[in-house]
């Protein structure tokens, strides 16, 4: 999907049609003008009441509200989309004694990639690192992650626009994973940057955090990071376990496998932003996707 709060019909049938598999259930594709029109992508994930992933729901079963008005659902897809994401690991000081966990953790949701998918790996504490290019080989990426260095400092937020910077030019659907156990402590950027850069550049961003205990000093994740991946569609998980490290970055990869692609032509193109949601007809069904876009004037694929 193209960085931009509105994005062509042609472009996002075109990544549709060319990387989608066939859909657990066939349904009537719509027809389009050859005129280009904008369309407003949106990915949604829905669970039952139990958290366990839905992926059998039809058109019929989803309304979407622009600014609190009903609009005509023009794309559904429920095939599997494949992505690209940068998995960010916190390695500073106080990950010392869970730090096999969680390579082992992260491995758990490489080695769960489907073929045309695509990572980079990077790490971050008083520094930040991440790799040069995305790639499908998922023994090279597990190779990367035991390569990873460590440190003191946690530069959370830095971390975050270095992975928004290597998701830019990336085609199709972009995630950010990132894990930590702490606050940040030593970035050049700030959180307010992060989610408008995060929103703008329609980057999902998927968040692991870990209560830890390092030297006596009891750590919590960034209070923060609840409302970035709130706000782009993704999901968060506080951990006070490092125990459950393995079967969350495994559920990451489950969600991402098992999301719904809805579009609708907005109304108005007016360049500010509106607000979103994503409704189900269904009772006891909870639908998770982005909370905004931009409604971008003249966003289409011909004028990028």
């Amino acid at each position: 999907m193209q960085r931009c709060g509105a994005l062509s019909v042609a472009g996002l049938l075109a990544l549709t049609l060319a990387l989608a598999q066939p859909p657990l259930g066939a349904q009537q594709q719509p027809t389009f003008r050859a005129k280009p029109t904008t369309i407003v992508p949106i990915l949604v994930t829905v669970t039952d009441a139990e958290q366990r992933l839905v992926t059998d729901l039809v058109r019929e079963d989803f309304e979407i509200l622009d600014n609190d008005k009903p609009q005509p659902l023009v794309v559904f897809d429920n095939a599997n989309q494949p992505f690209s994401v940068v998995v960010m690991l916190d390695t500073s000081g106080s990950m010392t004694l869970s730090l096999s966990l969680l390579r082992d953790a992260a491995e758990q949701f490489l080695v769960r990639l489907f073929p045309n998918d695509k990572a980079k790996v990077g790490a971050f504490n008083d520094k930040v690192q991440i790799g040069s290019r995305f790639s499908n080989n998922r023994d090279a990426l597990v190779s990367d992650v035991k390569n990873l260095d460590y440190g003191n400092a946690t530069k959370l937020w830095d971390a975050m626009a270095t992975s928004l910077d290597g998701l830019k030019g990336i085609d199709g659907r972009r995630v950010v994973l990132i894990f930590t156990d702490g606050d940040d402590t030593d970035s050049a950027v700030g959180f307010g940057r992060i989610l408008d850069r995060a929103r703008e550049e329609e980057v999902m961003v998927y968040a692991i955090g870990l209560e830890s205990n390092y030297g006596g000093v009891r750590t919590k994740p960034d209070s923060n990071l609840r409302k970035l991946a709130e706000e782009t569609g993704g999901g968060y998980f506080e951990l006070k376990k490092n125990t459950d490290l393995g079967s969350t970055f495994t559920r990451v990869a489950q969600e991402l496998h098992s999301q719904y692609t809805l579009g609708f032509t907005p109304t108005v193109l007016d360049n500010k932003t509106h607000k979103l949601m994503v409704k189900l007809k269904q009772p006891g069904m909870k639908a998770r996707a982005r909370r905004n876009y931009v409604a971008k004037e003249q966003a289409t694929a011909e004028n990028k």
